[in-house]
């Protein structure tokens, strides 16, 4: 195991790279990074196992769900300019799908995951089935299915949801959903290790560790695959950004600071349900969540899961103390006491920002 560090005005905090090499040793991961905004202070850290991959500060990963984030942010600002309409049925803004939604399935409920759904990503079959992932495609699959719930009646995670939110921005806009991406939030942050990528490209941009991934099988024995090469297509709006740590915490400063959406769209970004099978301590609001941590009050971001690749990006609540980690796999030791990379993710949280557990 080796580890590196950096910072912009000391060599970071021993606790938090004292964690880093816990969770490569004893968590089994094989590569993590971190970088802490403190106020005025910046640092990063990482971890590798012994022959692996040094992990940089400007290293490209696959974000997952923090792609929701970035969606959610978009149908807002389409709200504020009059071009989305929050609490109107999907089915009238959206005509042309291949889901024929129910009535009370507002643009509201897609991004607060209250419509009742079904989650498309909960039939890797049939999503195999296909040599193509066209949006579309991803919603003929969720319309095969039963929805959870009457719309606005429960909460359950929904990938579908987003897929549609996706569709929803391009509808409105006319522009594919990553060129929206990036007019409206990568270019006027600088963000440039950040991007939503095409159906056609499977690699990621350098500088990047190799993703690895046990296909969420959790047994000590489960074969080890490379996913660094990964068709974003069955993700998109839901899950296919490619980001850096760096860029998220900026991204994440700036969206809680109000930088990027009028008051009134901030307050409603913000307003949450309670969440239900899901991460722990969490509320869940338009494409960002609360987590309430005992002894270190609410944090505010998201986690992110994919094929060799888990990231977590958490802030108070005014954006001043902010984290971002990546782990370049899918799964943690089973008798290491983490769960999953959120539960190992949720402790780095404690530990870097001193919260009692």
């Amino acid at each position: 195991m080796h580890s590196s560090n950096g910072n912009s005005s000391n060599n970071g905090d021993a606790a938090v790279r004292e964690f880093l090499e816990r969770a490569v040793t004893r968590g089994g991961v094989p590569g993590i990074l971190v970088e802490v905004r403190d106020g005025e202070r910046t640092w990063h850290a990482g971890a590798t196992a012994v022959g692996g991959q040094e992990r940089s500060r400007d290293d490209r990963f696959r974000i997952g769900s923090i792609t929701k984030t970035f969606v959610a942010t978009v149908v807002l600002q389409l709200a504020a300019e009059g071009r989305i309409a929050l609490d109107a049925p999907v089915a009238d803004q959206l005509p042309a799908t291949a889901y024929e939604l129910p009535r009370g399935v507002t643009v509201r409920r897609l991004l607060d995951h209250t419509s009742g759904l079904p989650n498309y990503t909960d039939h890797p079959e049939e999503l195999n089935s296909h040599p193509a992932h066209r949006p579309e495609t991803l919603l003929r699959i969720a319309a095969a299915h039963p929805p959870r719930f009457a719309p606005g009646t429960g909460w359950a995670y929904s990938n579908t949801n987003y897929v549609l939110a996706g569709l929803l921005v391009e509808q409105a806009t006319g522009q594919p959903l990553a060129a929206e991406i990036q007019r409206r939030i990568c270019r006027p942050l600088g963000l440039t290790g950040t991007h939503l990528p095409g159906a056609d490209e499977h690699r990621l941009p350098a500088p990047h560790a190799r993703h690895w991934t046990k296909l969420f099988r959790t047994g000590p024995d489960a074969p080890v695959l490379d996913a660094t090469e990964l068709d974003p297509a069955p993700f998109w709006a839901a899950g296919g950004m490619v980001s850096t740590a760096p860029d998220l915490n900026r991204f994440l400063a700036a969206l809680l600071a109000g930088r990027l959406l009028r008051p009134d769209r901030q307050r409603e970004l913000l307003t949450t349900v309670p969440t239900r099978d899901w991460i722990p301590d969490t509320a869940y609001g338009l494409g960002i969540c609360s987590l309430a941590l005992p002894g270190s009050g609410t944090y505010w971001g998201m986690g992110g899961a994919i094929f060799g690749s888990w990231t977590y990006t958490f802030a108070t609540a005014d954006g001043t103390r902010l984290l971002t980690a990546n782990t370049t796999a899918d799964w943690t030791d089973p008798d290491s006491g983490w769960a999953d990379p959120i539960a190992l993710f949720t402790d780095l949280l404690r530990t870097a920002f001193r919260a009692r557990p």
